[in-house]
């Protein structure tokens, strides 16, 4: 049974930084591209970061570009998202993704559809 699961979510002033951590298990980690998904409320869910399973390509969103750092740990099945400089429209909920990515063209690593496996989310919320 695969598993994801988010942690390091939390409130934070505005300027602030948070790093999620995305545990995965039940699957052969280092053969999956892994992505990070936000959904606020009212709002339909947008990619934000995205990395190959091989951690050598990486992408992410114009609105986190220079403010937001995927990485991962194969040894530890575990990706990273290390955010900084946070601003109240960051506030969403944060979900992260596993998936067997056909290619490494960026409109698959964008695609929510192309994710085989998702986590139940875990909330961000900056205060101005």
């Amino acid at each position: 049974q695969v598993q994801l699961v988010e942690s390091g979510g939390g409130l934070v002033q505005a300027g602030g930084s948070l790093r999620l951590s995305c545990a995965a298990s039940g699957l052969t980690f280092f053969m999956y591209a892994m992505g990070w998904f936000r959904q606020a409320p009212g709002k339909e869910r947008e990619f934000v970061a995205a990395i190959s399973s091989s951690g050598g390509i990486t992408f992410s969103a114009d609105s986190v570009k220079g403010r937001f750092t995927i990485s991962r740990d194969n040894a530890k099945s575990t990706v990273y998202l290390r955010m900084n400089s946070l601003k109240p429209e960051d506030t969403a909920v944060y979900y992260c993704a596993a998936g067997r990515l056909r290619s490494d063209n960026s409109n698959y690593y964008y695609d929510a559809d192309q994710y085989d496996y998702w986590g139940q989310g875990t909330q961000v919320t900056v205060s101005s």
